[in-house]
């Protein structure tokens, strides 16, 4: 792992097998060594149980091979995200990770005050549950899978609240499927990596999965979305008229 500071200064420590403790002092110690004075909650969020990181001194394993394959997939995902995002005018979150549950997600909001949501996310206030999905939203991403409702690597996609009809809703492509459980639309991994177009087919999967929302939603479509551009790329103004 490398730090790099503002003035220039670098500081690293090899990743390799360790415990969470063993990482979380590398960790302190590297940002001290730049200048840095970190102060944070120290515990995970959204898991069962957290244990601190200081008390967390179970052996952990380091594959490097699947980090660098986990990186290539979140890179590439993360364009097709961005991308998806550039086509909507309302407000539209950045594409993040979430450090709990370890998902790359957008989220586009309709601008309609949602009812407060029920919190009960495991080691997450309910207060940030509830300021989070304060309104109304469409939401997706990519969530690498494990210990929970599914065990595979998939795509997904949820509305907040979910509308009358949303889990009836058909996804495209036909593959994707509304996984009750979870209340959200899936779409495996393995689908889009094998696809003829992963780009088009992970494409088609947000923009229809949207789309029931929206639609089901009743969301002002017309004034909140935009054709498709390029991230990071104005569009051209009109001109004006002389």
């Amino acid at each position: 792992m490398t730090g790099v500071a503002t003035d220039g200064r670098r500081a690293d420590f090899p990743l390799a097998p360790m415990s969470v403790a063993t990482f979380h002092g590398r960790f302190l110690d590297l940002l001290r060594s730049l200048g840095g004075t970190p102060e944070f909650h120290g515990r995970p969020n959204e898991v069962p149980d957290p244990v601190p990181f200081v008390d967390d001194r179970a052996g952990r394993p380091y594959d490097a091979q699947a980090v660098r394959r986990f990186f290539r997939a979140i890179v590439a995902i993360d364009r097709v995200l961005k991308r998806f995002r550039t086509g909507y005018v309302g407000k539209v979150s950045p594409v993040h990770l979430f450090w709990g549950s370890f998902d790359l997600a957008v989220t586009r909001f309709s601008g309609r005050t949602a009812p407060p949501h029920p919190g009960g996310v495991p080691a997450l206030p309910d207060a940030v549950t509830r300021e989070a999905y304060s309104h109304q939203v469409s939401s997706a991403g990519f969530w690498p899978g494990g210990g929970g409702a599914i065990d595979f690597p998939a795509f997904y996609s949820y509305a907040y609240p979910a509308p009358v009809g949303f889990a009836e809703a058909r996804p495209a492509p036909a593959v994707a499927y509304f996984e009750k459980n979870l209340g959200e639309f899936l779409l495996p991994y393995d689908t889009v990596r094998r696809s003829g177009d992963p780009e088009a087919t992970l494409m088609t999967f947000l923009e229809s999965t949207y789309c029931a929302a929206a639609d089901l939603g009743s969301w002002d479509r017309a004034s909140l979305e935009c054709e498709t551009g390029v991230p990071r790329r104005p569009r051209p103004t009109p001109a004006t008229p002389i």
